[in-house]
């Protein structure tokens, strides 16, 4: 990438568990894993049914914070054909206006794969992850883990990272890192945060990913701004459609909540 990857930083603060409920000793890691894999691959189906709303907001910021006048903006609709074809429905897309990076098809992958970052049974072969702990995540009891990928395949977009994983539906409910690749020139990738909501009573949907970071080129520094969010998951009712839980009602807010310092 010759300018940003779709990503960046907002570390989050968790809040450890108390020592009394550190359950570290009686954990096994390798069964969570597998567990949590399994329940991912069931929800990636299931998600592949939902129509939603994705809109995209990037930013070139000074050193301070504030807007320069550079920016992309996105909005789509992923929807289904009368045929029951997915497809990416574009509802607003002013020219682009980014005067100091380049967005790439890196960016973009990175957009659609690896921010809603979703970790398979068929994926876990391709990354080393380790055990770090248990912590809350707006009081919600999680696993912890680091992922990295063990190689990377060329024009194949990876995670790096954490991971929090609910330790009640065994699924991802945040992700902490950035899309890794084989490097291509001057390419960077910015740190993401990405949120997840349980829309549906079963399953945790992607809603919000924020990215605030600054990327070093060998020119140039440059601070760049993204918000991402996915709103008014409604499954597809086609008749050909297994369905997967009930119809979620429109969301107008997707901000996550308020965390606790």
């Amino acid at each position: 990438m010759r300018g940003i990857v779709l990503s960046a930083a907002i570390a989050a603060v968790c809040l450890p568990l108390c020592a009394g409920d550190d359950k570290k000793d009686s954990v096994n890691p390798q069964e969570i894993i597998q567990k949590f894999a399994a329940k991912e691959a069931e929800f990636r189906e299931a998600r592949n049914n939902y129509t939603y709303r994705q809109s995209v907001k990037l930013e070139e910021l000074d050193g301070g914070g504030n807007p320069t006048g550079g920016k992309w903006e996105l909005i789509e609709d992923v929807i289904f054909t009368p045929e029951g074809k997915r497809m990416e429905k574009v509802v607003y897309a002013p020219v682009q206006n980014l005067h100091q990076i380049i967005l790439t098809p890196s960016d973009e992958q990175d957009l659609r794969d690896v921010q809603p970052f979703v970790l398979t049974t068929a994926d876990i072969g391709d990354y080393n992850i380790d055990y770090i702990g248990r912590e809350k995540v707006d009081e919600v009891g999680c696993y912890t883990f680091s992922v990295k990928p063990k190689k990377l395949a060329q024009g194949k977009r990876y995670f790096e990272g954490q991971i929090w994983v609910d330790d009640r539906d065994l699924q991802i409910v945040k992700t902490y890192g950035k899309g890794v690749g084989r490097r291509q020139g001057d390419d960077q990738y910015p740190r993401f945060e990405t949120y997840r909501e349980q829309v549906d009573g079963k399953y945790w949907f992607p809603t919000y990913t924020h990215a605030d970071d600054t990327l070093h080129f060998k020119n140039q520094s440059v601070r760049i701004r993204e918000t991402v969010k996915y709103q008014d998951y409604k499954h597809y009712e086609g008749k050909s459609t297994i369905r997967y839980g009930e119809v979620v009602e429109d969301k107008k807010d997707t901000t996550p909540p308020p965390k606790k310092k």
